[in-house]
């Protein structure tokens, strides 16, 4: 299997570190300031690892100096490689935005010192000594006028076949007789339902069993908030990657977290599942006071 790998390179205040932190989320391992020597020597480590690493991005920049010369026939020699897929990512931005944005970080370019402190000069000089691998980049961004938001989510286009790749979700069931989810982004409290504990020949079963299921789901109530928590999650679940969260807790809790509780996290752990999101499904309390 082909690995793949990310190069991230471009413009210091461009947004490197934004870009490094959605490729992690989405799963690549992650390397920042990686000297342009070493890449190469690097992609091997991992290549040869037991962890059999697939997906990889790495940020090259100037601070490792006039090594980066070296750069652009490292990345010819990688892209040529049969077992690598190499995709090189340029981004860019204006002069005078990048100017701005260093006054707002308060932070040093990484060619102050070597410049005398004249941050005109050191970005001149960047751009420069960039063009040749600019011209082989596979994609090129301009972040001039993007937002934070904006960025992202234009990174989990290019390198996402689906987006809500971009997010795990985590939907989990708990009893409020042992407290509540702390972890949770979203709670919803199901002893409004009816109880299948009141029922004796269900009461020591739960709901990941059939049984307990059906007659949770057998009220009129129990459909109609199904659909609708569907709906509600149909709708906020995009709203939460459009703005980069990239992890998601659904908590449903009922009196004891046997059966309503989880019968919820079930059928809507599978609904999510169906729709092709990352879910893990957890029952917190399913063990407690077990006969």
């Amino acid at each position: 299997m082909r690995m793949h790998v990310v190069v991230v390179t471009g413009m210091s205040g461009s947004g490197k570190s934004v870009v490094m932190d959605v490729l992690e989320d989405i799963g690549y391992y992650c390397i920042d300031n990686l000297p342009p020597q070493l890449i190469g020597k690097f992609v091997e480590i991992c290549r040869e690892s037991e962890n059999h690493l697939q997906k990889l991005a790495i940020a090259a920049d100037l601070r490792s100096g006039d090594m980066f010369t070296d750069a652009y026939r490292t990345l010819l020699e990688m892209k040529q490689q049969a077992d690598l897929d190499v995709k090189i990512l340029y981004i860019e931005a204006e002069d005078e935005v990048i100017i701005k944005r260093y006054k707002e970080t308060r932070r040093k370019h990484p060619l102050d010192e070597r410049f005398g402190g004249c941050l005109h000069n050191a970005i001149a000089y960047e751009r420069e000594q960039l063009l040749r691998v600019k011209g082989i980049a596979d994609y090129y961004i301009e972040t001039s006028y993007f937002s934070a938001s904006q960025l992202k989510e234009q990174i989990r286009e290019i390198f996402l076949d689906n987006s809500s790749d971009s997010m795990s979700i985590k939907v989990t069931s708990f009893g409020f007789k042992y407290g509540v989810s702390t972890e949770s982004d979203l709670v919803f409290d199901v002893r409004c339902l009816p109880n299948p504990y009141y029922i004796p020949e269900l009461r020591h079963h739960t709901g990941c069993e059939k049984c307990v299921q059906e007659y949770v789901m057998s009220f009129e109530q129990s459909r109609t908030l199904l659909e609708k928590l569907k709906d509600l999650l149909d709708f906020l679940i995009p709203l939460y990657i459009q703005e980069g969260k990239s992890r998601l807790v659904i908590a449903f809790g009922c009196t004891g977290g046997k059966h309503r509780s989880i019968t919820f996290t079930e059928l809507i752990g599978d609904y999510l599942i169906s729709k092709g999101m990352h879910v893990v499904k957890q029952h917190r309390d399913i063990g407690k006071d077990r006969p």
